[in-house]
């Protein structure tokens, strides 16, 4: 079996249809998606359809992002979010404009059931931002640092690569996991467009939302797949950039 995780969609669905297509899946394949999967391009509501469709035939396991809880706020309460509407829920709202309300109570349910995160049986941490406790994810006290945390990567990219794991300066939150996966902050930032590792940390998110591609690691190998750069799918859009 095939542990495979998923970075940042963005409704970039024509993406993860090239991508997944690549990865030629198995039946006993588990795919990790890590959120995100609204806002950006065109897609929105069709992403959604997809990933729950693709539940019924695969092994998956959703987390939420940022994107997706704002996405969620919206759907159940009516009332947007100025910010969210900037950075990609204008297209996520257009894309839910003609649903049903079959469709949207759907969607619904599967917004209010994404995982926080996921911990497996090798002490591997997947999770859509990061966490701030040192003991780790079970003692944080705000959920919401789960999807919408930046320090976490940003101390595992500052960490003194000279430091192991037994060192007392060693930092106790990267401790308390063998590997730890991430998206929500694009390595785009850093200059970037595959899968990054920084101490124990890999980012996963290759920029779908912008002008990089999409990625899936397989968590075991290190092996990665990526689609064509995403913008690409949607000449006429400009997704979040």
């Amino acid at each position: 079996m095939r542990t495979l995780v998923i970075g940042d969609i963005h409704s970039g669905l024509k993406a993860l249809k090239q991508v997944l297509k690549m990865v030629d899946l198995q039946p006993d394949d588990h795919l990790i998606f890590l959120g995100d999967y609204v806002d950006g391009w065109s897609d929105a509501v069709a992403t959604v359809n997809f990933l729950i469709k693709l539940r019924s035939a695969h092994n998956c396991t959703f987390l939420r992002g940022n994107h997706d809880e704002l996405c969620y706020e919206w759907l159940f309460t009516g009332n947007d979010n100025p910010l969210w509407l900037q950075h990609g829920g204008q297209a996520t709202m257009d894309s839910y404009r003609t649903i049903d309300k079959g469709i949207k109570k759907i969607h619904k349910h599967f917004y209010s059931s994404l995982d926080n995160y996921y911990l497996d049986d090798q002490n591997r941490l997947f999770i859509h931002a990061g966490f701030t406790n040192l003991k780790g994810v079970d003692y944080e006290y705000f959920s919401k640092i789960f999807y919408w945390d930046r320090t976490l990567w940003e101390l595992a990219l500052a960490l003194n690569p000279g430091l192991t794991p037994d060192d007392v300066y060693y930092p106790k939150r990267l401790a308390a996991y063998n590997e730890i996966f991430i998206g929500h902050t694009p390595v785009v930032r850093i200059g970037k467009t595959t899968p990054q590792n920084a101490a124990n940390v890999w980012n996963i998110d290759t920029g779908a939302a912008f002008k990089g591609p999409l990625s899936i690691l397989d968590v075991d190998t290190k092996q990665f797949w990526q689609s064509d750069p995403v913008f690409l799918f949607y000449p006429n859009e400009s997704g979040r950039n």
